[in-house]
């Protein structure tokens, strides 16, 4: 049975990837085949949570496995990967910081790192989060520097490949061990992985190739969503330092309350309220809907709570949850009012009621009520 990677590896479903990358971290450390000798089902997990990294780690396979599931990022961790376990690369990042004892294929910093995530809020009607609509959020986030474009080299200059790591932004040092020789693979010191030095730097960057700015980014909400979703707008984060490629903006929405509906799953619900005359007798009434206004016919005789359903007037299934296309039903409630409050010609009338019925009331007001909210629960 297929197992949600998000739980597997103990995050949220908009969990930034550093906050992944940690989960995944602390979960290898515990269930490594070296840590739990003679444990297969650890050894199970182990591959388990290994293969829900590969796929979370990866911008493209996680927004793939948010869309369809699993189905979307295909039942194995790829060709070039026979064991399902995420690469060796991940596992050697979790216990020796990137450094494989094996040398060869590291995954150190090499040139300009990737800019970081950023998350926001954004507001909407509930009326937007049924039919969808486009907003905008603002926020300061880095971006490129425009005197250097990104470059962080003073106009008129450019970056020079650093001569220590020749322009790979990584040193390969060589030790011997009980188990002979070992290479490692670091980061280069001089140039901080980057593989370019700049001699003359921005003026208005200082070098970094970005500054901070406030930015308006439209957001294409789709119909459906519901409160507390996030949406994923993929390079639309803070930009790398030095022409680093962009991170990703998380958009949380956040839905106002609707005055007279509240949504259960796919379904619009809302409560008719009725008098005692109008629930014994029966009655019409206009019921305004998120669409339009509908004539709801309450039979004679209705009772508290009964629910009277208006096909396809809920809200509309998203296509990502897998629940096919459609929308949820509207749900109208019946709520029996009971008058607080009685004219003397009204508890006249329902004596007489009562007396017809051969029911017993009391003399006082607060028994008559009590029988009446008693008739009709």
């Amino acid at each position: 049975m297929a197992q949600d990677f998000y739980a597997l590896l103990g995050v949220a479903r908009g969990a930034s990837a550093e906050d992944i990358k940690k989960a995944y971290r602390k979960k290898a450390r515990e269930l490594h085949p070296d840590a739990n000798p003679d444990n297969p089902e650890a050894e199970a997990q182990f591959k388990e949570v290994s293969r829900a990294y590969e796929v979370l780690s990866d911008p493209d396979k996680r927004a793939r496995y948010d869309q369809f599931g699993e189905a979307g990022v295909g039942s194995s961790a790829g060709g070039g990967d026979p064991f399902g376990m995420g690469g060796f690369g991940d596992i050697f990042d979790a216990f020796f910081g990137g450094n494989s004892p094996f040398g060869g294929g590291s995954r150190g910093p090499s040139g300009p790192p990737r800019g970081r995530d950023v998350e926001t809020v954004a507001d909407i009607s509930f009326e937007q989060a049924v039919f969808g609509c486009t907003t905008e959020v603002r926020l300061r986030t880095a971006v490129e520097c425009d005197d250097c474009s990104g470059t962080g080299a003073r106009t008129g200059t450019t970056p020079s490949s650093c001569a220590e790591c020749r322009g790979t932004g990584q040193v390969r040092r060589v030790r011997q061990s009980m188990l002979g020789q070992m290479v490692t693979t670091s980061a280069c010191g001089r140039c901080g992985g980057m593989g370019m030095v700049i001699e003359s730097p921005c003026g208005t960057c200082r070098g970094d190739g970005r500054r901070e700015r406030e930015m308006t980014y439209t957001v294409d909400v789709p119909a459906g969503i519901a409160g507390g979703q996030t949406l994923r707008l993929g390079g639309k984060g803070a930009v790398g330092p030095r022409g680093g490629m962009p991170g990703d903006l998380y958009v949380h929405l956040r839905v106002a309350e609707h005055d007279t509906y509240q949504r259960e799953g796919d379904d619009l619900v809302t409560d008719v309220v009725v008098s005692i005359a109008q629930a014994a007798l029966g009655t019409e009434l206009t019921l305004t809907t998120l669409d339009g206004e509908e004539v709801l016919v309450v039979p004679p005789g209705v009772q508290f709570g009964k629910e009277f359903v208006l096909k396809g007037r809920g809200v509309p299934r998203l296509a990502a949850a897998g629940r096919g296309r459609g929308r949820g039903d509207l749900r109208a409630r019946i709520v029996v009012e009971i008058p607080a409050k009685l004219s003397d010609a009204e508890r006249e009338l329902l004596r007489k009621f009562a007396e017809e019925r051969g029911e017993h009331v009391s003399g006082g007001d607060a028994g008559l009520f009590q029988k009446i909210k008693s008739a009709f629960s």
